[in-house]
């Protein structure tokens, strides 16, 4: 009798496509009792040695099958007891909504050989393989347990993967079983705390909903709520230029200013005069050289973040969760990796070919195949997981809803795009010397679009062409002026530079920071207003506005009552929860223990705590100030 593997997939459509896949369609599906998600798909398949012929099992669970918490007696809310719960005892069982999933995996391994976890390859699906393994054991203890690695559920790719397992990857489990035992312990001393505290305060806060903490959530608030003051408390200041202009050939080519601009009014005009008394302009350099414009690099998950905000009408959640839908129809890759240099080995041209079919793009990626094709462009990142974000099939836009539409022929275009040629092109420098101040005038001449012509998130035109000037010669420039302006206010955070503010900071991770974003706002710290434009994205995005935050009162009420009390390890401020994804790192690279990460931390966090404790009138003070709007 063939012996039978287990095999467990982290959501239900992974599991009927990797089934579909390695049955070769062949496949008994069963439901599962008490889930009317989760089905039980039963085939045969070779896994080669050591497995060989099997009997396979296909099922999946619906995420973390278990959930963390305090025992009953810390579930009352008391300031007093808040403390108490750095040392407390926590529980990890599993969700009562799944324990029927769990339940048919512990049925499953009684009869099975191995357990092969399908779960995303990622920290996460490494911990919620855990949690499979731990129902598998309740089984059957000491079953064989493996892993796929896969990015994508493309037929050969997922056949590779059946026939490559490996093991399962403690260090990851251990660093995010680290990181739920502080988001619970933090979360719920900090939540409980403020949340007592401020609604003793009475007002509109004494019927307020749960103030909540997380230690993504409050430094992603506070990155808001610092450009807030910064638009807030910003002074214009009065500057002063000088711009020549010179027509020629019935162009007026305008001359600008090395210095740029100067805060001085009177360095202004004596600098102005003594041009004017010079009268002629000398040309003292000419330059043409080629120039390109780089083909950007291969998509991240934080790049597709922050240009899906920016060019496709969504915001970073939801371009997540459609790329989410996209993966697991098996139409892209993997939507969740910090790689951004594809694999020497990768067939990318096979990639490319599926494409030559569709009206749009389908004559970019044939001119591809006909020669015009070059290697994409490595950045420095490579998690060892993911390759970067790319199509793995065709599917007709048509076909799409329009999210899935619009983020697809996204991802379809910057694949193209990071195989073609770059943007090539002719810049010409004019500077002239008028006076003892120098000007110079720029041109650019496109010459060969290339990657352009298939991606049109990214604008380089060619600019007015500058006529003929000769190095030496000397005119009368036809006009010069003395000019004057204000500096301007920044614009509030949008929500591309608030993830590009969370990545250099180390706030969450990349599949996490778009979740972290609309909690704030779930949470009305912030609110969200179209506001900045879509800028070079008009043409491609429909013209739509980026979106602007702002904090609301009680928002900025909280960073600025947590920044008063402390400083580098304020709650507001990134650097505690930066240093704890250096070492979540450091578990993962095997350099940490789970033990000392959780300890150290807890005792960073403590001392904290402690000084909210003894200052908590400045938090208080913050509110009354902002949210009921006294002063004094």
């Amino acid at each position: 009798m063939a012996p039978r593997i287990l095999c467990v997939a982290e959501k239900p459509s992974i599991a009927k496509s990797v089934a579909n896949h390695l049955s070769g369609g062949h496949v008994n599906t069963r439901n599962v009792p008490g889930n009317q998600y989760v089905k039980n798909y039963e085939f045969d398949f070779s896994f080669g040695p050591p497995w060989g012929n099997c009997s396979v099992t296909m099922t999946s669970v619906l995420g973390h099958l278990t959930g963390t918490d305090f025992p009953p007696q810390y579930k009352k809310w008391q300031i007093s007891t808040c403390r108490e719960l750095f040392d407390a005892p926590i529980t990890t069982k599993v969700a009562e909504d799944k324990e029927a999933i769990a339940r048919n995996i512990t049925q499953q391994a009684r009869f099975s050989k191995a357990l092969f976890i399908w779960t995303d390859c990622d920290r996460e699906g490494e911990h919620i393989g855990s949690e499979v393994r731990q129902a598998a054991f309740e089984g059957k203890a000491g079953i064989e347990v493996k892993r796929a690695i896969f990015s994508n559920t493309e037929r050969a790719h997922v056949l590779r993967a059946a026939q490559n397992p490996v093991p399962l990857d403690d260090r990851q489990v251990n660093a995010v079983a680290a990181r739920i035992e502080l988001d619970l312990r933090l979360g719920v001393i900090f939540t409980r705390f403020t949340t007592l505290t401020l609604q003793a305060l009475g007002g509109e806060l004494a019927d307020q909903r749960i103030i909540s903490y997380g230690s993504c959530q409050f430094p992603t608030l506070g990155f808001v709520v610092d450009r807030y003051f910064r638009v807030k408390n910003f002074v214009p200041e009065r500057f002063w230029s000088i711009k020549v202009i010179h027509r020629r050939d019935d162009i007026d080519v305008i001359f600008s200013w090395r210095r740029y601009r100067l805060f001085d009014r009177m360095s202004v005009v004596i600098l102005f005069e003594r041009c004017l008394a010079a009268r002629l302009a000398k040309i003292t350099k000419l330059l043409k050289k080629p120039t390109s414009r780089w083909k950007p690099l291969p998509l991240t998950t934080v790049e597709l973040q922050k240009l899906g905000s920016r060019f496709l009408r969504m915001d970073s959640q939801r371009v997540m969760k459609v790329a989410e839908d996209l993966y697991n129809k098996g139409w892209i890759s993997y939507p969740r990796t910090e790689t951004d240099q594809f694999d020497r080995g990768m067939d990318l041209k096979r990639l490319v070919e599926k494409q030559i079919q569709d009206n749009a793009w389908g004559h970019h990626a044939q001119e591809l195949l006909n020669g015009a094709f070059r290697e994409p462009r490595g950045g420095r990142n490579n998690d060892q997981a993911h390759p970067p974000i790319h199509p793995v099939n065709y599917v007709a836009p048509g076909s799409l809803g329009d999210d899935e539409r619009r983020v697809y022929e996204f991802v379809v275009r910057r694949f193209l795009a990071c195989c073609s040629d770059d943007a090539k092109g002719e810049s010409t420098t004019v500077e002239l010397e008028y006076g003892s101040e120098t000007f110079a005038a720029n041109g650019l001449l496109v010459l060969q679009k290339n990657y352009l012509l298939v991606y049109p998130y990214d604008k380089w035109e060619s600019s007015q062409q500058l006529p003929h000037f000769t190095v030496g010669e000397r005119f009368e420039p036809t006009e010069a002026n003395m000019t004057d302006g204000e500096t301007s206010a920044p614009g509030y955070l949008t929500e591309p530079e608030l993830i590009s503010l969370m990545d250099a900071n180390g706030i969450g991770t990349d599949a996490t920071m778009a979740e972290h974003i609309a909690k704030i706002k779930e949470r009305e710290y912030v609110m969200a207003q179209g506001g900045g434009g879509a800028g070079r994205g008009e043409a491609a995005g429909g013209g739509a506005s980026v979106q602007q935050f702002i904090p609301t009162t009680l928002g900025v009420a909280l960073i600025e009552g947590y920044d008063s009390i402390g400083l580098d390890t304020s709650l507001g401020k990134p650097f505690l929860r930066k240093e704890m994804e250096i070492k979540m790192k450091e578990i993962c690279a095997g350099t940490k223990s789970r033990n000392d990460f959780v300890q150290e931390t807890l005792e960073q966090y403590r001392d904290v705590f402690v000084r909210t404790q003894q200052q908590v009138e400045l938090l208080k003070t913050a509110c009354r100030k902002y949210v009921f709007g006294e002063r004094g």
